[in-house]
């Protein structure tokens, strides 16, 4: 105990401290076990390629018969699936590059981990909700809204509409448990920041509210 504290240099605060001691721990460049670090990449991966099949499917999802045209651009719903996915499959992979290199961990790092995934999570899981509503209201359709049932005659694109808004809701999972990861790592291995003075006037504001 008396080494950790000769570690922290004086006049820093017990936050910077942690944080050094945090980056030695790592191995002096290896960010956690290799085995972690492989696994962490590949769950990076796998939601870049269901990105790119769930883009893929919608892009070429247009059904041409005797009622007309129907294309996933005719929808907006589908039409921000599309975007959304290219999106997260190019931050898949490149996210997926920086974890694969054996680096240590710093603090810039591991928030800027926590946020892009929270922020892709979000989004995602934004997409996949509003094409399944859609997808949903295709297939029942809305006497309120005045949504007839599409479905029993664009039959194929509705089912290929189904499964890229699934695969996407799959991919909303895989950002789920990336953020579990990368937020665990984050608050494991450094303090969250508090403002000076901070406790002092919560003492304050009890003590009032207590008068």
């Amino acid at each position: 105990m008396l080494a950790d504290q000769q570690r922290v240099a004086p006049g820093s605060s017990p936050m910077e401290g942690r944080s050094a001691m945090a980056e030695e721990e790592d191995g002096g460049g290896a960010d956690g076990s290799t085995g972690m670090r492989t696994a962490e990449t590949l769950l990076r991966l796998l939601p870049m390629g269901l990105c790119i099949v769930s883009l893929v499917v919608m892009l070429k999802n247009s059904q041409t018969n005797e009622f007309g045209t129907l294309s996933y651009s005719h929808l907006g719903a589908f039409s921000y699936l599309v975007n959304v996915n290219g999106i997260c499959a190019g931050y898949s992979l490149l996210s997926a590059v920086v974890a694969a290199v054996p680096r240590p961990t710093t603090m810039s790092r591991a928030w800027a981990f926590f946020f892009l995934d929270q922020i892709l999570t979000y989004v995602i899981l934004a997409a996949g909700a509003v094409s399944t509503e859609v997808v949903f209201l295709a297939y029942k359709g809305d006497v309120d809204i005045t949504w007839g049932e599409v479905c029993g005659s664009f039959g194929g694109f509705c089912r290929r509409a189904a499964a890229s808004a699934a695969i996407t809701i799959v991919v909303a999972l895989c950002y789920a448990a990336l953020s579990l990861i990368s937020s665990y790592r984050l608050f494991s291995k450094f303090d969250a920041p508090v403002g000076h003075g901070g406790s002092k006037g919560i003492e304050i504001g009890v003590s009032s509210f207590r008068r």
